[in-house]
């Protein structure tokens, strides 16, 4: 068995080598697919059955970019793109969308109007982007330290350890010396906190990664405690007949490009252009909110939909309510 497992492993690596040889002439799709091949021979192998095997994992399938792929593997796939952009990737936002994720990011924490006591979670958000500008929103608007942490969550282990450099080298301390910010190991898909733990649940360009963002949703609103906001920051879709084709050549032909200059990692920016077009637009996204129990779901488009802004709330009761607020604190 062990020698046939070696045999199995031994041709799908040899495989891949080809088509990498291969790659290198057809591009970035020939690229994807070979990858998506080698990952599919690796899942087969695990199931006992080598490459042609079937099992649940490889059943249903889902989108990688613009590729179809079993759904058991997107997420080692995805977790592949971010391991290979983490040291990069705060300097590829500001490359690729000019500085303007900054703004984008300074409206979102004005949104979530945190406050000293608020009890905050930050799905997907490895690097500390938005935990950070949360701790400075309370700190500029109320003059006083955040009293619970900002707790970040990430299945990437690389992009965690990202976060806790920049916690050391900006400071991100309060007035005890404690840590502002938590970094925690997890999936969005199932996240390892207790129901009704949070005010404030964020995800800023995170959620168009998951395999399921129903059942993203569905955790979401599980650890928010009743009367908790939702909010999600994404890449969208943008309607304006003149800025669209002008935004979706940008995309597609000068993102890539940076990715593979500052980067060294074409095929992840090429996947991140891919995966925003995959994404439910506005309206759609919004009706998946609702199904997944949130109410008063709502969008707001920045830079002509470039990016929205998703929000809402987990009811208060078992019954539906229209009540809104704009703060949320424990």
């Amino acid at each position: 068995a062990a020698r046939t497992a070696w045999i199995r492993r031994a041709v799908a690596t040899a495989r891949f080598a080809r088509d990498a040889r291969q790659c290198r002439r057809g591009g970035i799709r020939s690229r994807l697919v070979a990858s998506t091949r080698f990952f599919s021979d690796q899942a087969g192998e695990k199931k006992g059955g080598g490459a042609n095997s079937s099992g649940d994992d490889n059943s249903t399938t889902t989108h990688f970019g613009f590729q179809s792929i079993p759904e058991g593997l997107k997420k080692s796939m995805v977790g592949q793109v971010f391991t290979g952009v983490a040291s990069n990737y705060d300097v590829m936002n500001d490359a690729m969308s000019m500085g303007v994720h900054r703004l984008w990011k300074d409206y979102f924490i004005s949104m979530v109007q945190p406050v000293h006591n608020t009890k905050m979670l930050d799905v997907a958000g490895g690097t500390g982007d938005i935990a950070f500008r949360a701790i400075d929103y309370v700190k500029r608007n109320e003059k006083m330290d955040m009293e619970s942490c900002v707790t970040v969550c990430d299945i990437n282990a690389a992009m965690l350890e990202e976060g806790k450099k920049k916690v050391l080298e900006l400071g991100y301390l309060n007035s005890t010396g404690d840590d502002q910010v938590t970094f925690v190991q997890g999936d969005a898909e199932k996240l390892p906190f207790e129901d009704n733990t949070f005010d404030v649940y964020t995800i800023a360009f995170g959620l168009r990664n998951v395999t399921s963002i129903p059942d993203a949703l569905k955790e979401a609103h599980r650890v928010l405690k009743p009367g908790g906001r939702f909010f999600c920051l994404e890449f969208s879709r943008v309607e304006n007949p003149v800025i669209g084709p002008v935004y979706d050549m940008y995309s597609f032909n000068v993102i890539p490009s940076m990715g593979e200059l500052i980067a060294q990692n074409r095929d992840a920016y090429q996947y991140l252009v891919e995966s925003i077009r995959k994404f439910p637009p506005q309206q759609e996204l919004r009706k998946i909110m609702i199904q997944n129990g949130f109410v008063n779901a709502e969008f707001e488009n920045l830079t002509f939909g470039v990016v929205a802004i998703h929000s809402g709330f987990k009811p208060t009761t078992t019954t539906t309510t229209t009540t809104t607020t704009t703060k949320v604190s424990a």
